[in-house]
């Protein structure tokens, strides 16, 4: 045998350290360790600091402080594929922390993260870095890297992976990424719906209610709708709600359904394919309130379109929704109220919710939920839009009180809406009395100060409504809403700003609210709304001559003319010309200052006896020898107004004395002289009685008036005796005239007009009242525009038309229209009437045709 021979083993070499085992129990010392060359080391570390994040938030931060994420981050692409592995694991679960994602995000970490989503990727690898990307996925700004750096591609590639939680995170960040519309419209070009739809039969609930949330979302978009069901998209969630062990899904599901139900086409499909007849039935059938919530929601999302609406109605699906307001959660009755609402475009329907539904919603007006309370009176809205029997539905249902309760409620569109139901319903006047009744006008002041311009609009249009009502007009005045109405004239809205001229227009239909809206400045805006083109509307015109028509003392002032439909009533008085801007004084302001130089305020007040308390008999010699007490006067029953006694036994007052409108007159035997004592104290303690009864009856209505004028009720009462029964009207007007010129002076001669010294007898009156205010009646020497006025007034009373025009210089003429005779010879011939100028200085009673020489130099003499 052969010798053997011994093989001899070589050293190892000087410099190769021998195998290591290290244990540390230190973190720090382990994020070391992630700086080491050796991938084993590194794969080790990885496990450990991963193990160690895993067992709460604070060892996460701990890491971070550590620096950890910096060097993991470059691990994460390390060439060996466990030292890879394991650093993204790492990653993963770090990024579950809100200081953690902060660096990320600084680090752009996401277009390291994409790059490993590739198919050859281990698929633990697609498994954190989907986790990470879904992690991170939830801040705008990432959803914007991931987007833009082609992220939505890979993840919905992954959607078919083995791993279901691959698939979870994917889906998840998928989620996440289609809240942004860009992500949302790129999604559809991508396929995302069949993987969408598979993922929908997984056996893990959490994959299949992400799937849905991200089939809601992206299904808004009416192309991703029409891939759902082209891709048998609706039969799936039609076969979820079927089955009982789903239920945990039907909301998701209800609500996917409801946003395709948006289409005709798709509502069309499932109507064909029984399968809304189903969805009505379970949700008829359902005791979950956020199924039967989003089933009303689904509903009202269909019902925008008329088709829908037409193939709803048709599978009755108002029983369904009348059926949802009985629910006792306010979630569901307000998606059922917005669903009638929406509901109520088809007249079938709205006749349908008319008959079963309004008492249901006026009842939810009562709700302490404002939203509730809000959605109701929307949906009662539009059932009383053009509706006058769902109207009066609505009062039948005793909605009228909580209706205008709701005019004070906190959310503006229930006030908005509030009145626009009360709107809709006074267009019935039985109903209109009944809202007025219930305090509306009251209640609108509130509303008409919102700074919000639908509940402008709203108030204001209610306000038109009710304001053809003098009574309605009344309690706006005096629970202050003219004020905020007169503001709402300034608003930049062009609707709140026509809807407030419209408003002011009807409230302007009476002399005291009119005058009030004057005082309060609506005639100078809106003749700066006029004198705007930008401005002006069909009602700023309107509402303008209807506020001066019914304030003639303001339009006679301003604009120096009345036409002969503008009727002088007693209250008018003559100021004089103003000037633009100027503001005019009441008669009671006017009343209460004292005297001063400027030219006398001529004022007009025939009440008739009858509405006069008279105190004692009338003396026939004097109409002024007589104690009265008017209905409205807040003085004694001794008290009485000087303008019953004569200058000569008038009583000298001291002087700075308020006007005599205000004090009473302290002579009193004058005016009883010829009476017995007794019967004197009988009319007293009579007067006391009455006075007291009648103070009491207008309490709440008191108010300022000036003196009656019982020399001007004998004027007409006179002129109608004798100038009434004239055959023609032109006779009419010349007897009239003459009757005029003599109460004022009679007759003057041209060349002699400025010998007629009718400012002392003026000035002599306004010292003798301690005025500026004096009746017509009172005055004997008349220039042109007193004899014009008492003209027009007594004119205006006896049914004699004519115009009263204010010239330069104390002029002023009344104006008549006359048909003059048919020429000599022609019989039968009807003339188109002419106007005349009457004089009523030079030769009472001569007509002077309007454009003639002499009607131009009487104007301007």
């Amino acid at each position: 045998m052969g010798k053997k021979v011994k093989k001899e083993v070589e050293p190892p070499p000087k410099d190769v350290f021998d195998p290591l085992l290290i244990e540390s129990k230190t973190a720090a010392t382990v994020v070391l360790m992630l700086s080491s060359p050796e991938e084993e080391v590194l794969a080790k570390a990885c496990d450990a600091i991963y193990k160690f994040a895993s067992k709460g938030d604070e060892n996460k931060v701990t890491l971070l402080g550590l620096g950890a994420v910096e060097r993991l981050y470059k691990l994460i692409s390390h060439e060996d594929p466990i030292v890879r592995r394991n650093a993204m694991m790492v990653f993963g679960i770090m990024a579950s922390n809100h200081d953690v994602k902060k660096l990320l995000r600084e680090l752009d970490v996401t277009n390291a993260l994409l790059s490993h989503l590739v198919p050859e990727e281990d698929v633990v690898i697609h498994e954190f870095a989907t986790l990470c990307l879904a992690q991170m996925a939830v801040e705008y700004t990432t959803k914007v890297q991931i987007f833009e750096q082609g992220g939505l591609e890979p993840l919905i590639r992954l959607l078919d992976s083995p791993d279901p939680d691959v698939k979870k995170n994917s889906v998840e960040c998928i989620y996440l990424l289609v809240q942004d519309f860009q992500s949302r419209a790129a999604v559809s070009e991508l396929n995302v719906i069949p993987p969408l739809l598979e993922l929908l039969k997984s056996e893990y609930p959490v994959i299949q209610l992400l799937a849905l949330q991200t089939l809601e979302v992206i299904s808004k978009d009416r192309e991703t709708r029409i891939i759902l069901g082209e891709n048998q998209g609706l039969d799936c969630l039609l076969k979820i709600l079927e089955t009982n062990e789903f239920n945990d899904l039907h909301v998701e599901a209800l609500a996917v359904l409801g946003n395709c139900l948006e289409d005709v086409h798709a509502m069309q499909l499932i109507q064909q394919t029984g399968g809304l007849k189903k969805l009505l039935s379970f949700v008829g059938d359902s005791t979950v309130p956020d199924i039967q919530k989003n089933a009303a929601k689904a509903i009202a999302k269909a019902a925008y379109d008329s088709e829908n609406r037409k193939i709803l109605n048709e599978e009755e699906v108002e029983t369904c929704l009348i059926n949802l307001l009985e629910i006792d959660n306010d979630g569901v009755k307000v998606a059922a109220s917005q669903a009638i609402s929406a509901m109520c475009e088809n007249l079938s329907s709205k006749r349908v919710f008319g008959l079963q539904g309004i008492p249901q919603l006026v009842e939810l007006l009562s709700s302490n939920n404002e939203e509730v309370k809000e959605a109701a009176v929307i949906a009662l809205a539009n059932l009383t839009t053009a509706s006058p029997s769902n109207s009066s539905t609505v009062a039948e249902a005793e909605g009228i009180e909580p209706l205008v309760k709701t005019l004070n409620a906190q959310r503006d569109g229930a006030v908005a809406n509030a009145a626009a139901v009360l709107t809709n319903m006074a267009m019935q006047e039985p109903l209109r009395l009944s809202i007025q009744s219930h305090g509306a006008m009251s209640a609108l002041a509130e509303p008409l100060r919102s700074t919000n311009s639908q509940v402008q609009s709203r108030a204001v249009l209610l306000v038109a409504a009710l304001g053809c009502d003098a009574d309605a007009r009344a309690e706006l005045r005096n629970a202050g809403g003219l004020g905020p109405l007169v503001e709402l004239l300034h608003s930049k809205n062009k609707e709140v700003r026509r809807n407030a001229c419209w408003a002011v227009m009807v409230c302007a239909s009476d002399e005291l609210t009119a005058v009030e809206l004057c005082r309060l400045g609506a005639l100078d805006i809106l003749e700066e709304i006029n004198l705007s083109t930008g401005r002006k509307n069909n009602f700023s015109e309107a509402a303008l001559e209807k506020l001066l028509d019914n304030n003639l003392s303001q339009k006679y002032s301003q604009m120096g003319y009345l036409s002969s439909s503008n009727i002088i009533t007693d209250g008018f008085y003559d100021y004089g010309q103003i000037k633009p801007g100027i503001k005019l004084l009441s008669l009671e302001e006017l009343s209460m200052q004292e005297l001063t130089d400027r030219r006398a305020t001529i004022f007009i007040n025939a009440k008739p006896q009858e509405d006069v308390l008279a105190v004692e008999e009338k003396p026939q010699n004097s109409s002024y020898e007589q104690t009265t007490l008017s209905p409205v006067s807040r003085k004694s029953s001794r008290e009485k107004s000087s303008l019953l006694v004569s200058p000569v036994e008038e009583k000298q007052e001291p002087p700075g004395r308020r006007s005599s409108f205000s004090k009473s007159s302290s002579r009193e035997k004058g005016s009883r002289k010829g009476k017995g004592k007794k019967e004197e104290e009988k009319m007293i303690d009579v007067t006391q009685v009455i006075s007291k009864v009648q103070d009491e009856i207008n309490q709440e209505n008191a108010q300022w008036q000036p003196p009656p004028d019982f020399v001007l009720l004998d004027y007409i009462n006179d002129a109608s005796k004798t100038i009434l029964p004239l055959t023609t009207t032109r006779e009419q007007v010349v007897a009239l005239a003459q009757f005029v010129a003599d109460k004022m002076g009679g007759a003057i001669e041209k060349e002699k007009l400025h010998d007629f010294s009718w400012e002392l007898h003026i000035s002599e009156i306004e010292y003798e009242l301690k005025s500026n205010v004096v009746p017509i009646g009172k005055v004997k020497k008349g220039t042109f525009y007193h004899r014009a006025l008492l003209f027009k007034v007594i004119a205006d009373r006896i049914g004699i038309g004519c115009s009263l025009v204010r010239g330069e210089y104390n002029r002023a003429w009344n104006e008549v229209k006359l048909v003059d005779d048919s020429p000599q010879g022609v019989t039968g011939l009807l003339l188109p009437p002419q106007e005349y100028i009457v004089d009523l200085m030079f030769e009472p009673g001569f007509l002077m045709k309007q454009g003639s020489a002499e009607a131009d130099q009487y104007k301007r003499i």
